[in-house]
């Protein structure tokens, strides 16, 4: 009776053999993937890849040093110049220039802009800080546009001073760049530089409308020139939600001054 033949068994020594080179084999390739990371860089914490290090940028793979101007520093960002000038220079073609301030300036080291700023109580006129003239009654603001001073409460401006603001019997002061500077008490309606009293009808209130008549009829009345007319509610008929006409009840229709059904 013949025998099939059987394949020869791979030996314990040869299996350690082939696990070895394995071990080896991956090993050579980690140093291989190490050996990537260019000069003057570093590989990333997390995720894969590299970086280069502060000072450099990389350029085709490797890591070129960040030629930095005169009184510049490096920023290490992947835009850019990778370096930016130092508190009180500006760049200009490709170097660090000193920001020439006037007298009364201060440096804002920021990238736009003429680098400097006045101080308060002076305006840029023509590349200087003059000192800002303010008038009587009035005080410096911290604005780099407009006038540069306001008038203290009280005042207002006119053609460039600050002048009292004459304020009327049952009138109060506010606040305003424009317009009278003051209004009128509750009751009262401005008026050619006065305050005069609202004169509000039988059957009417005051309202605190700033315009309008000043007051209002009430619920039941309608206004008609200066007084305040009753509404007359015909038969089958209410007042509406304003309370100045009426309506006809259901299933009643309006047929002139009358409610009648359809």
């Amino acid at each position: 009776m013949s025998r099939e033949p059987q394949t020869p068994a791979i030996s314990i020594r040869e299996l350690i053999r082939f696990v070895l080179l394995a071990a080896v084999s991956g090993a050579l390739f980690a140093q291989n993937g190490s050996a990537a990371v260019p000069e003057n860089a570093y590989a990333k914490k997390y995720g894969k890849g590299w970086e280069c290090d502060q000072g450099y940028r990389e350029v085709n793979g490797t890591c070129k040093v960040v030629k930095l101007p005169a009184n510049a520093y490096p920023t290490n960002a992947s835009y850019g110049s990778g370096w930016k000038c130092k508190r009180g220079y500006r760049e200009f073609n490709g170097d660090c220039a000193v920001v020439k301030m006037p007298d009364n300036a201060y440096s804002t080291n920021t990238p736009y802009g003429k680098g400097w700023r006045c101080e308060r109580g002076y305006r840029d006129i023509n590349e200087t800080c003059a000192a800002i003239k303010v008038p009587l009654n009035a005080y410096a603001t911290n604005s780099s546009f407009g006038r540069g001073w306001n008038c203290e409460r009280g005042y207002r401006e006119v053609d460039g001073s600050c002048v009292a603001i004459q304020i009327p019997a049952n009138g109060y002061y506010v606040y305003s760049t424009s317009g009278s500077g003051w209004e009128c008490e509750r009751g009262f309606r401005a008026g050619n530089k006065t305050c005069i009293a609202v004169r509000v009808p039988p059957n009417g209130y005051l309202t605190d409308s700033s315009y309008g008549s000043g007051w209002e009829c009430e619920r039941g009345f309608r206004a008609v020139n200066e007084a305040c007319v009753a509404v007359l509610v015909p038969e089958n008929a209410h007042l509406d939600v304003s309370g100045t006409d009426w309506k006809c009840d259901r299933p009643y229709n309006k047929q002139r001054e009358k409610c009648e059904l359809p």
